[in-house]
């Protein structure tokens, strides 16, 4: 298949969010967080994922692809959808993904936002900002604010985006939508002119740098809101994270002016649900007249604290929607560990309503499995959490047992194991074989033999005696000093 539109409209027929075309893979959809391979299709060759991507580009955004080997903008399918479009270069040649636009706006409702978000769109100034990791749901949740400020209020609103995602009609406010590189050079450039243009409320797609940044502090304490977003993990990093964007000498300045006029912080992330479907787990930082002061005096590590203690006004800390989630059995309790920043939080306040984690899954790889399949999809799962132990023993397997010499890497493997070995919460036998291959793939049999029979130990404690057998092979390669080779 090398039509780009059947591609795209697989998106939407299979239930998924983004469509991923690399050269030298077969194309791939990720649909409830996870990628998925198209089986019936043929790896794609360097030529084949040029020719296709191309016929999405317009003159400007090849010849800035062409230019900086990379460029972002929105596609149309006629009566089915819009997808934003990354084309990128890789070592294999050009690249896309295509993340799918919904026609309609999805309402705070539907998103399950808290109820304070509602509050942050009633706002008549101020700066109010969304954050998380790439893909969390950060764009779908501002357009849906932008549309309950359509239906509740009489405003007007300017967005500017790159590119521009959702389509906003006009209900109650008048609604200008600019895009950058369309019809603006930059988000600074355009939210400069957005003073001019009468605005009540800016939408700020990303901030990005410094002078958007700035620009967007100095909008909110002229008497607009503001809307914007950051890739930062937690509500309480954000601010940090903007401070430390300022020259050393210019930071006390903005601590002072972001005390005046931040409102609010909502850090989401989105989690697996079970039986399907993702949903999304949130953290809120309101800014109270105890959380401002910590801003202004240089005490952001007290914030924490404060937003335990504000939830009668709404703030709350990822652990507490986590926790909830597991209660309500929309998420499982190893999905709510995998999300959580405060591992040991999560842990606690799971076991205090007698809630156990349970390993990731020890059960050895599939002798079946692709090792670029396996290697592509934990890669892919990494960008999303960088802390799932599952996908971290994966792709250290591969690089550690790959029976094909580039893909294989000794020291990356260790270090992924090592780091799936601690965040696993207990030494499982996955965890525990894949640091064995790490340690033979670099040579050192000691050190291999040790892990495997802490594994084969491991397995049989917990009665997993199939998986026991399955590891006696592995421990005689290793005391023939022979690397693992999968």
């Amino acid at each position: 298949m090398e039509d780009m539109d059947q591609l795209l409209s697989l998106v939407l027929e299979k239930g998924g969010s983004d469509l991923h075309v690399s050269a030298g893979y077969r194309p791939s959809l990720r649909i409830d967080g996870q990628i998925e391979f198209l089986k019936k299709s043929q790896p794609l060759t360097g030529e084949q994922t040029q020719r296709m991507i191309y016929r999405l580009m317009s003159e400007r955004t090849r010849r800035e692809f062409e230019e900086h080997a990379d460029t972002d903008f929105a596609y149309a399918l006629e009566d089915l959808g819009r997808f934003r479009v990354n084309v990128f270069r890789d070592l294999n040649g050009v690249g896309a993904v295509a993340r799918l636009i919904p026609n309609r706006v999805p309402t705070l409702d539907e998103l399950e936002m808290p109820r304070v978000i509602r509050e942050f769109c009633m706002l008549s100034k101020g700066l109010v900002i969304i954050t998380g990791p790439t893909g969390s749901g950060k764009s779908t949740t501002l357009a849906a604010m932008i549309e309950h400020i359509n239906r509740t209020r009489r405003e007007h609103v300017v967005t500017i985006e790159d590119p521009i995602e959702f389509i906003h009609r006009a209900r109650g406010c008048l609604i200008n939508q600019r895009e950058v590189h369309e019809h603006t050079t930059s988000f600074a450039k355009a939210l400069r002119a957005a003073l001019r243009e009468d605005p009540d409320i800016v939408l700020v797609g990303e901030m990005r740098d410094l002078e958007t940044m700035e620009t967007a502090i100095e909008t909110a304490e002229t008497g607009h809101l503001v809307l914007g977003t950051l890739h930062t993990n937690t509500a309480a990093g954000t601010v940090d994270r903007i401070i430390d964007k300022f020259p050393a000498d210019r930071q006390n300045q903005i601590r002072v002016m972001l005390a005046d006029t931040l409102k609010g912080v909502m850090a989401q992330t989105l989690c697996r649900c079970e039986g399907g479907g993702r949903t999304a787990a949130t953290e809120v930082l309101v800014v109270t007249s105890a959380v401002s002061a910590n801003i202004r005096e240089g005490k952001t590590h007290q914030i924490p604290s404060a937003m335990q203690t504000g939830k009668n006004v709404g703030m709350h800390q990822f652990e507490d929607t986590l926790l909830q989630l597991v209660l309500d059995g929309r998420i499982s309790p190893t999905e709510a560990y995998l999300k959580s920043i405060q591992k040991l939080a999560i842990r606690q306040k799971l076991e205090q309503h007698g809630i156990e984690i349970p390993p990731p899954d020890d059960t050895p790889f599939a002798e079946e499995a692709d090792s670029d399949d396996e290697a592509e999809r934990a890669a892919e799962a990494l960008e999303e959490n960088p802390d799932q132990p599952d996908a971290l023993c994966r792709l250290a397997w591969v690089r550690a047992t790959s029976t094909e010499e580039s893909r294989r890497d000794g020291r990356e493997a260790l270090e992924l194991a090592s780091r799936a070995l601690s965040l696993s919460g207990g030494h499982t036998p996955l965890c525990l074989t894949v640091m064995s291959a790490a340690c033979a793939e670099l040579g050192r049999f000691d050190d291999a033999g040790e892990y495997i029979q802490s594994a084969i130990k491991n397995a049989r404690e917990k009665g997993q005696e199939n998986i026991a057998a399955d590891l006696e092979q592995y421990a005689r390669c290793i005391e023939n000093r022979e690397p693992i080779r999968d």
